[in-house]
């Protein structure tokens, strides 16, 4: 559904590259992790998908068609994207900031209606509800499920993601991990999502692709990186999450 090959991309002329020389295949109705620290090229490499950031070199296909060909405004209308810092428009209705691109996209007042209320039931905001509020009325996990939905409204067959769930709480976390896996597989959507915590990377991807200072290090599926990591710095990411478990066990085992 989605192939990068030998993309690379600077900011400084060429002096360093942010991304460099990345080959990657995200199977269609998959859920792939763009897993890596902090400045390792993770979200330089989302956004070259949907051309919010251009490459330097290389070619991005989605869905078999190299996305440089595409209007930029038109390929974005058709590929959801959420981010951390949701950006809904504080002044409109949780309804009128879902059916913004269906708006954008032309559709009829009656069918952004129903899509509205289809995918902000989708996400577990019942739209009477919900609906007339405003953003400044709602939790941050709710916030959160607003900007799922408006990513969906305009039934893209893909879905960009960074860091999306990274400022919640624990349990909101994980609830909205699980119903991100839910909504990929009820819709057949093809998702890339950019994180650097290795236990979420984990517990929800089919396919996860680790990348240090701009460079793709190792992919695989979780348990293929688990029995053969295949570089050093893999095998570092892998060990926190299992200090982590071998914490917990001792603690649960403890008089």
């Amino acid at each position: 559904m989605i192939s990068l090959e030998r993309v690379s991309k600077s900011f400084d002329g060429g002096d360093t590259r942010a991304v460099d020389d990345i080959s990657l295949e995200v199977p269609g109705n998959s859920l792939t992790v763009l897993l890596g620290e902090s400045g390792c090229g993770k979200t330089t490499t989302l956004k070259m998908i949907n051309r919010l950031i251009e490459p330097d070199s290389g070619t991005i296909r989605v869905g078999g068609a190299d996305v440089t060909g595409r209007n930029p405004q038109e390929l974005r209308r058709n590929i959801g994207y959420v981010f951390q810092g949701i950006g809904l428009f504080p002044h409109l209705t949780i309804a009128a900031n879902v059916s913004l691109v269906p708006e954008l996209l032309g559709w009829s007042p009656g069918d952004i209606r129903t899509r509205s209320a289809e995918v902000l039931e989708l996400v577990g905001l019942p739209p009477a509800d919900f609906g007339p509020r405003y953003p400044a009325e709602l939790s941050g996990g709710q916030q959160q499920r607003v900007g799922v939905a408006r990513a969906l409204a305009a039934k893209p067959d893909v879905l960009l993601m960074d860091e999306p769930f990274g400022a919640l709480d624990p349990l909101t976390r994980a609830q909205l991990q699980g119903e991100l896996v839910r909504l990929k597989d009820l819709l057949d959507l093809t998702v890339v999502m950019v994180t650097h915590d290795m236990t979420e990377a984990l517990v929800l991807a089919d396919q996860i692709a680790v990348m240090r200072d701009g460079r793709l290090l190792a992919t695989g599926t979780p348990a293929e990186l688990m029995r053969n990591p295949s570089h050093a710095y893999v095998t570092e990411l892998l060990a926190t999450p299992k200090r982590q478990a071998d914490a917990i066990e001792r603690i649960a085992g403890s008089p």
